[in-house]
């Protein structure tokens, strides 16, 4: 019987892309990184270069036409991840200009290989691939030999044991080529621009031998290299159920009672609510009771950045580390990288408590491409917090229509676990607040319209108005006494 082949897996250095690409990447593998310009295809060679080389494990990077050594190298050094050290030392550059303007494919193998087995190098490098057919290209000749040169190339450089990355400027999936057969690995990159929008996406198109993460995964360009928003594993080992269930208090001690004796542990909620009902004012409150149990929390604002102007125990709770702060201020933001936000601040603090306020500026902060698929990227969004074992208190801004009785612009109510209502009334050429609980799963709760007030100390509930009816409608009326019917 024949022994199983590992195949080893490397760090590719790249902040999320291991875990798209489903382990790391195979080594020895030939592999193709493919896009339209501009979208990031040299920066993830150079980024996973320099991730990888060392004088043990030492890279060639070829250079073909369009950016000589010289001038790659001074816009490649603009990012955290280059090192001057390793120039020459565990990375050597290669320009192939003179061979590849030639047209000749025999003589730009030739010259590779001699390069090859000159430095035997671990890692190659060939950009721009593509620079490499059209040169070679003419009206005799239409690449009737390129079939040839790219198997040769292959087979060359998994007999040197070298893992290897082709380099080219492709626009479309279906554009015709062999190296798309021949590669073990296809990983494209595109970039789309809507509005004044535009977000750069990655797709593992083929990576043999394991299972990568399907579909498109954006990415972000910055000034320590390229990040892959992978999406959050959303299966971890379930806890053991607690009996009876933990509840957390909201910091509102009639809020709890409503509730059924506090938020079940675990548990989504949504706070729904026109404007200035107290929404965000329950949000802070409810870390801030956390932070005096000694339980930390993280708040996603998507709106206005706390402050001690307008909400001083917030601010402190922020400035003590005791709540952690995501930063939603990033242009055409994706779901899976707010998500990868709050997950890193939720890991940090070991926090067990999460605000998202509010999830009308949630979807304004998404790209707009995003946007349509807003129902499909909030349920992911809640199932992975929760599958981290966090409370999440959302915050949802709602026109207080009276007659119609909805909790979420979205149609995404179903998705949480429970859910609080505020609501304005009028009440004799006054506008008073009221507050109910219309839903706590699985468990029972308070079916009670309750008046609320917010002062200086925070939201404050006060009692049902028993004589009065219709208070949904938004303006209740008196209901008859008993002697007036008679």
């Amino acid at each position: 019987m024949s022994t199983k082949v590992t195949i080893n897996r490397l760090a590719t250095g790249v902040p999320g892309l291991d875990e798209v690409l489903g382990g790391g990447l195979p080594e020895f593998s030939f592999n193709m990184i493919a896009g339209p310009p501009g979208c990031g295809k040299t920066t993830l060679a150079h980024q996973m270069m320099f991730a990888l080389a060392t004088p043990e494990r030492p890279a060639l990077f070829f250079t073909v036409l369009g950016e000589p050594p010289l001038k790659m190298l001074r816009y490649q050094q603009q990012f955290d991840f280059f090192d001057s050290e390793a120039i020459n030392q565990s990375i050597r550059y290669i320009n192939l200009a003179d061979d590849t303007l030639a047209g000749n494919l025999d003589e730009v193998l030739r010259r590779i290989v001699s390069e090859v087995e000159a430095h035997s190098p671990s890692l190659v490098f060939v950009d721009s691939f593509r620079s490499v057919v059209l040169a070679s290209q003419t009206q005799d000749n239409p690449n009737n030999n390129l079939p040839q040169f790219v198997q040769q190339l292959g087979m060359l450089m998994t007999t040197w044991q070298a893992t290897t990355f082709l380099i080219g400027e492709y626009f479309t999936e279906t554009d015709t080529n062999p190296i798309f057969t021949v590669a073990d690995g296809l990983i494209w990159l595109r970039q789309s621009v809507e509005r004044n929008s535009m977000v750069r996406k990655m797709e593992i198109m083929k990576m043999r031998g394991q299972p990568t993460l399907p579909g498109l995964h954006t990415f972000r360009i910055a000034t320590s290299g390229i990040k892959v928003f992978a999406p959050a594993p959303l299966n971890p080992i379930e806890a053991p159920l607690e009996f009876p269930i933990k509840r957390l208090k909201m910091g509102v001690p009639q809020l709890d009672e409503m509730l059924g004796g506090g938020l079940p542990r675990g548990y989504s909620l949504l706070v729904a609510g026109p404007s200035g009902s107290g929404k965000s004012i329950l949000a802070a409150t409810f870390l801030a009771e956390g932070a005096r149990n000694g339980e930390t929390g993280v708040i996603a604002v998507f709106e206005q950045r706390p402050n001690h102007s307008q909400n001083a125990t917030l601010a402190g709770l922020i400035q003590s580390g005791k709540v952690g702060l995501v930063d939603s201020r990033a242009p055409d933001l994706s779901i899976d990288e707010i998500v990868q936000l709050l997950l890193s601040e939720i890991n940090r603090l070991k926090a067990t408590r999460v605000v998202i306020d509010s999830l009308s500026g949630f979807e304004l902060a998404l790209a707009p491409t995003f946007r349509e698929d807003f129902r499909e990227s909030l349920s992911r969004m809640v199932t992975a917090l929760t599958s981290a074992g966090v409370s999440v208190l959302m915050t949802s801004e709602l026109e207080d229509r009276y007659t119609d009785l909805r909790f979420s612009p979205y149609g995404t109510a179903f998705l949480t676990d429970a859910i609080i209502v505020q609501r304005y009334i009028e009440v004799q050429s006054r506008l008073l607040r009221i507050m109910a609980v219309v839903k706590v799963r699985a468990s029972a709760h308070s079916n009670e319209l309750r008046l609320y007030r917010i002062d200086d100390d925070g939201l404050q509930i006060g009692e049902m108005l028993p004589d009065q009816e219709g208070l949904l409608g938004g303006r209740p009326t008196r209901r008859p006494a008993l002697q007036d019917k008679v």
